[in-house]
């Protein structure tokens, strides 16, 4: 019989270990593809709750008011709703009773206010109907959807996509999210904006052309619409430019102020 000595026996259980250990390895645990670098996820707080709100996407419907429809040109008794989106980290939260300081951005020289209630969703869907549109709001918050005017309009008129004035960083300004189970769906409710004390936009919710919930009726029809998406439900008549130092008071019935400071 041939002699085996002890550092062979040890290697050889080494090795048998090894490969023990390795069949028993979950597959979910052993080597795949992973990110190269983190992209960190945006998110917006919650009243009363110590978790937060993923976003995954932000839809916005444009002229959703009659008398902002015809100050931009549109008549509001034939136009189908239309949307747009803003890149999800757009977002800027702002707290409540602060004023937050919110920078002017590039290339602009008519950066415009606009005021609106946002809702965001906990499920979607598509096709979803306008009856059951509701169940799949999470909650509600104030928002702005700062507009970089002269480059939207610029861009209208070549008739090209006119992103570069909607979707920019800072320019989804945000409150934080009210639980509809503590707030209610809102449907009515005056909702204002002011500038330095000056009360600029200045009407209801009533006045809306489309409901929030055929707002989600509508987007589904295009997407897929999934939690985590929040929709900004369009502005009052009489958005206009704002400059550095400027202070905004934004107010919309039911839920607290929000106010940005441009810097």
């Amino acid at each position: 019989m041939r002699s085996v000595d002890r550092r062979t026996l040890l290697a050889s259980g080494a090795l048998a270990l090894t490969g023990a250990a390795a069949q028993s390895t979950p597959a979910a645990a052993q080597a795949g593809p992973k990110p190269i670098f983190q992209v960190q996820a945006t998110t917006i707080p919650i009243v009363g709750e110590s978790d937060v709100f993923q976003v995954r996407r932000i839809y916005c419907i444009g002229r959703n008011y009659a008398a902002h429809a015809i100050e931009r040109g549109s008549d509001p008794s034939r136009e189908p709703p239309f949307f747009f989106q803003k890149p999800t980290d757009a977002i800027q939260n702002v707290a409540i009773g602060a004023v937050a300081d919110h920078p002017y951005p590039s290339l602009t020289k008519n950066y415009h206010h606009e005021v609106e209630l946002v809702a965001a969703l906990k499920s979607g869907g598509t096709n979803i109907a306008p009856a059951a549109a509701l169940d799949h709001v999470y909650g509600y918050a104030l928002g702005l959807d700062m507009t970089r005017r002269d480059l939207q309009n610029g861009m209208s008129a070549e008739k090209k996509p006119w992103e570069i004035g909607k979707s920019f960083d800072h320019a989804a300004v945000i409150g934080p999210i009210h639980p509809a189970t503590k707030t209610g769906h809102f449907s009515k409710g005056a909702i204002s904006l002011a500038v330095n004390g000056t009360v600029r936009q200045d009407s209801n919710l009533d006045k809306m052309i489309w409901s929030v919930a055929e707002q989600i009726a509508k987007l589904s029809e295009a997407f897929e619409l999934k939690a985590g998406d929040i929709i900004y439900s369009g502005t009052p008549e009489n958005v206009g430019p704002v400059v550095k130092g400027d202070v905004l008071l934004c107010k919309l019935e039911g839920l607290p102020d929000m106010s940005i400071r441009i810097v």
